[in-house]
């Protein structure tokens, strides 16, 4: 054996196991994936609309058609009160942040069962999909906003600098649709039924926000736990902050804030501690 072969290093060997005990978050690693968080988010973003006629025009007709039915059932048949703002608008400021919120938490939920071959075949932090997941909604959101934008100058509406208060109530409404999706989505690897229930949660959760109708019809006696639902904070906040609609809920987005992370934390160490059966189940 040559010299040189006996002065070279040890080949650096890295041991993959499966977690056990409290295992740390190691949130570190996803900065150190973020270029493949990056491709699986552009992936996601191109394969959802990769075969539709309209391709990524989807991502504002799925608001815009939701606001025109209920603009249809709630506004013209119902005629329920709008706050004295325009129904078109009214509604589709709050479907939109709904929409934003409720197709991340599908996709957090399910991200799993849609990465399963992948996560079978090569190491990565499990925690990119979820996250993953948000961003792709996050991604919709933004070019359905510029339609909200739109219809604010066809209304006569003009954004004023509380429109900064967009940015807290939008990382809420991610943040909740994280911790959600964080616990659903290891359920949903084990019973696939669970998804179908998750869909019927997440409808009742949404005629539970003030998206079609205005807070003022709530009776007292429900005022309590429907102004502590993360989500109403979330709606009542963003039509504050995009059309000075009611006023700014910042008390109960500091709470529900606090609350919420604990609901993610948590759910983050649930995810990190069943990842030792994701790979042979998904």
């Amino acid at each position: 054996m040559r010299n040189a072969d006996l002065n070279c290093p040890p080949a650096h060997v890295t041991q993959i196991e499966a977690p056990r005990g409290l295992i740390p978050l190691n949130l570190h690693e996803l900065w150190q994936y973020r270029e493949l968080i990056y491709f699986m988010l552009w992936r996601d973003v191109k394969g959802r609309y990769r075969q539709m006629a309209f391709g990524p025009l989807w991502m504002v007709f799925n608001p815009l058609l939701n606001t025109v039915l209920f603009v249809v059932m709630f506004g013209m048949v119902a005629k329920l009160p709008t706050d004295n703002i325009p129904a078109p608008l009214f509604m589709y400021s709050a479907m939109l942040v709904w929409t934003f919120f409720s197709g991340g938490l599908f996709a957090a939920a399910n991200s799993l069962v849609s990465y399963r071959d992948l996560i079978s075949k090569v190491y990565f932090p499990r925690l990119i999909v979820p996250v993953v997941g948000i961003g792709s909604a996050f991604v919709d959101f933004l070019i359905s906003f510029v339609l909200l934008f739109g219809m604010m100058m066809w209304y006569g509406f003009w954004p004023h600098l509380q429109v900064v208060w967009v940015i807290p109530y939008l990382v809420l409404a991610a943040c909740t649709g994280l911790a959600v999706g964080l616990w659903f989505a290891t359920w949903i690897v084990h019973f696939r039924d669970i998804g179908s229930i998750l869909s019927y949660i997440v409808r009742f959760w949404m005629y539970a926000c003030p998206v079609v109708y205005a807070s003022s019809m709530v009776p007292k006696k429900w005022l309590f736990l429907y102004q502590w639902n993360p989500m109403t904070t979330v709606i009542e906040g963003f039509r504050w902050s995009m059309l000075g609609s009611g006023q700014n809920p910042v008390a109960r987005m500091l709470i529900s804030f606090a609350i919420i992370l604990l609901i993610m934390i948590a759910g983050a160490y649930y995810f990190r501690r069943t990842e030792r059966s994701i790979v042979d189940i998904a």
